[in-house]
């Protein structure tokens, strides 16, 4: 079957297509993914729930018809009763068809519901998504503002020192409990922005590194304590 366009069908030509396509046996994948994408399943829904609606109606009309139908029957005696027995078969095949249909009818909408509400949960995650990855932005923007002035040196102003401050109040949830986490805390551990440091950096690095590893923060170069020489003295530095 052909995947029909949908926006050109009338509402009585959506409910057919709607209907051939509510029962899982009788589906084309291709339409049935066509009725209930974000773009067509709230119409597809509203389609459906009038067709529940109508044949609940015309259920409940039937069934008051009927036994209206079987007082008159009791009132006219035993021929009224064989009347009644007679019409009972053709009663009870529409009245299991309509049920049927019915209870297939409300299986599409209740299955259209849980899809609906996986494209809601999607269009939230997503959201989710874009608004961590602007606070994360944001948070790596404040943080490079606070390092740039404590490189400087320069003094802070009060509404910088406001600014820095948000990255230890604001937080956001992380982890399988969704705890609060603050930005800061965030930066350090998940969005740790590294830069490329220029050969400057890596010299002052690598002797740093030096440092450490010298006793007492020292360069093993340079260990043991000189000792004065008098002037006119000849003998050399102790070592």
């Amino acid at each position: 079957m052909d995947v029909p366009d949908l926006s050109s069908l009338d509402d009585d030509q959506y409910e057919d297509l709607a209907i051939a396509q509510a029962h899982p046996r009788s589906r084309e994948p291709e339409i049935w993914n066509l009725l209930t994408s974000p773009e067509y399943i709230d119409r597809t829904r509203t389609i459906l729930n009038n067709v529940h609606a109508r044949t609940a109606a015309a259920m409940r009309r039937r069934k008051a018809e009927r036994e209206l139908f079987h007082q008159e029957c009791h009132a006219r005696g035993a021929a009224g009763k064989q009347e009644w027995f007679a019409t009972r078969p053709e009663y009870e095949q529409w009245r299991r068809g309509a049920a049927g249909f019915h209870q297939m009818v409300q299986a599409a909408i209740s299955e259209l519901g849980k899809i609906q509400r996986s494209h809601n949960r999607a269009v939230t995650n997503q959201g989710g998504h874009v608004a961590r990855d602007v606070l994360r932005k944001l948070a790596v923007a404040v943080h490079r503002h606070q390092a740039m002035h404590a490189k400087s040196g320069e003094l802070a102003a009060q509404e910088d020192y406001e600014l820095w401050q948000m990255l230890d109040q604001l937080t956001v949830p992380c982890g399988p409990r969704q705890e609060p986490t603050t930005l800061r805390t965030m930066l350090d551990f998940y969005w740790t922005d590294v830069d490329m440091s220029d050969a400057s950096e890596e010299a002052r690095a690598a002797a740093e590194k030096v440092m450490r590893q010298a006793p007492a923060g020292r360069s093993a170069s340079f260990t043991g304590v000189p000792r004065a020489r008098h002037v006119g003295n000849d003998k050399p530095l102790a070592s």
